[in-house]
C-alpha cells in the first residue's frame, strides 16, 4: 500500500513557476514508477509526466516539454514536478500516481495509487 500526498499548488500568473511535491508513505517507494496527471473542469484526466524507479528515464506530454521537469528523491520518498513558463491552459488539478506494471506509462489505468490532487491556477 502506498499513500500519496501532493502539495505546492496555488495561484500564479502566466509565465510564472510552481513546484509540486508528492510525498509517499511506505518503504517501497523506490520500486514504483511515478507519474503526474492533471484534470481540468469538464475534461478527462491527462498525462503530464512520468519518471521510472531510478529517475533515469522520464517522459513528458508534448505541451509541457521544455517547461516542466519531473524528478524524484527516493531517500525522501518524494517526487517533484517543476513547472516553469506556466500558461493559462495549465490550469487544472494535478495528481501524482504510483505504478509498477505499466507499458506506455501515459494511461491512468497503469497506475495503482493516486493522491488527492492539488489545484494549480494560472491567471492570464
Amino acid at each position: 500500500q502506498v499513500q500519496l500526498v501532493e502539495s505546492g499548488g496555488g495561484l500564479v500568473q502566466a509565465g510564472g513557476s510552481l513546484r509540486l511535491s508528492c510525498a509517499a508513505s511506505g518503504r517501497t517507494f523506490s520500486t514504483y514508477a511515478m507519474g503526474w496527471f492533471r484534470q481540468a473542469p469538464g475534461k478527462e484526466r491527462e498525462f503530464v509526466a512520468y519518471i521510472n524507479w531510478s529517475g533515469l528515464n522520464t517522459l513528458y506530454e508534448d505541451s509541457v516539454k521544455g517547461r516542466f521537469t519531473i524528478s524524484r528523491d527516493n531517500a525522501k520518498n518524494t517526487v517533484y514536478l517543476q513547472m516553469n513558463s506556466l500558461k493559462s491552459e495549465d490550469t487544472a488539478v494535478y495528481y501524482c500516481a504510483a505504478g509498477q506494471w505499466g507499458t506506455t506509462w501515459s494511461k491512468p489505468y497503469e497506475y495503482h495509487y493516486w493522491g488527492q490532487g492539488t489545484q494549480v491556477t494560472v491567471s492570464s
